[in-house]
């Protein structure tokens, strides 16, 4: 393994970090991995923990969260059977789930963050804290939102996590990709490089190669268009101590032009399944 760059934490300490290559997956590791994690969430401007629109970037979120919503619950919708059970894990706020349960849906979720169970449960959702305390079950779709990134212990999490499913479950996650344009542009200030908060840093390869190793396959990659647009927003302001909008959003274009030709979006959706040659 060898150094990538060196990043720091831009939203919540200030303290340095370095990312560090796995050669062999093709990912990046947040090195050092601090232990006490829960430290660096401890921020008002920790966006996936709050419902707040008041500043021009949490408006923004809020904006894209929304239509991202509708999309997501249609996507859900594709791989559910007689059995509708849904597991969203680092459910935040729990509007995913929200939207599911109207939708039909048995819904459970996962969050660590106090802050965020605390909202989701105004809106009728109890979130359980961590992995160990879900009922003995399996479930159709488990989806992970921005969260794979987070999880220490990744190689542990993941066996964990793919235990869960049924038979002829599906599990959805989306993750920043390093390889994007955007990434490469802003190099050290890409935002969604955000450590230590994402312990991992994803390319198309380590997915499938990370997954390969308990019996999934990727079935479909998706783009997530707006991701580069936000993401660049961020970036600016870490490059440059505030957002200029309209260089953000010449970024981002470029960057999904330049994914369109390449397929390396700036996030990137991943519909697996178990590979039943795996068996």
């Amino acid at each position: 393994m060898k150094r990538f760059l060196k990043t720091k934490d831009f939203s919540v300490s200030g303290e340095e970090f370095e990312l560090i290559l796995d050669s062999e997956l093709n990912m990046l590791r947040t090195h050092p991995e601090p232990k006490d994690l829960d430290n660096y969430y401890n921020s008002e401007a920790y966006i996936s923990h709050t419902d707040s629109a008041k500043t021009l970037v949490e408006k923004l979120y809020q904006y894209i969260k929304k239509h991202n919503l509708r999309k997501k619950i249609n996507l859900i919708n594709k791989y559910s059977s007689s059995d509708k059970t849904l597991l969203d894990i680092g459910a935040g706020t729990g509007s995913f789930l929200e939207s599911a349960k109207d939708k039909g849906w048995e819904v459970y979720g996962i969050e660590p963050n106090k802050k965020a169970r605390d909202l989701a449960l105004n809106k009728g959702l109890k979130l359980k804290e961590n992995i160990d305390l879900l009922e003995k079950q399996s479930y159709q779709v488990i989806t992970l939102w921005h969260v794979l990134e987070h999880l220490p212990d990744l190689e542990l999490q993941i066996n964990r996590i793919t235990s869960l499913l049924n038979k002829d479950g599906t599990l959805i996650l989306a993750v920043p990709n390093f390889q994007s344009y955007d990434a490469g542009h802003y190099k050290e200030y890409w935002a969604a490089y955000d450590v230590p908060r994402h312990l991992s840093h994803f390319s198309q390869l380590s997915i499938r190669k990370l997954f390969a190793k308990n019996g999934m396959k990727v079935i479909r990659t998706r783009p997530m268009i707006f991701d580069s647009f936000y993401v660049s927003l961020l970036s600016e302001k870490y490059k440059h101590g505030k957002g200029n909008f309209i260089k953000a959003f010449l970024v981002g274009l470029k960057s999904n032009i330049w994914a369109w030709k390449t397929k390396e979006y700036s996030s990137l959706l991943y519909i697996l399944k178990m590979d039943k040659k795996a068996f």
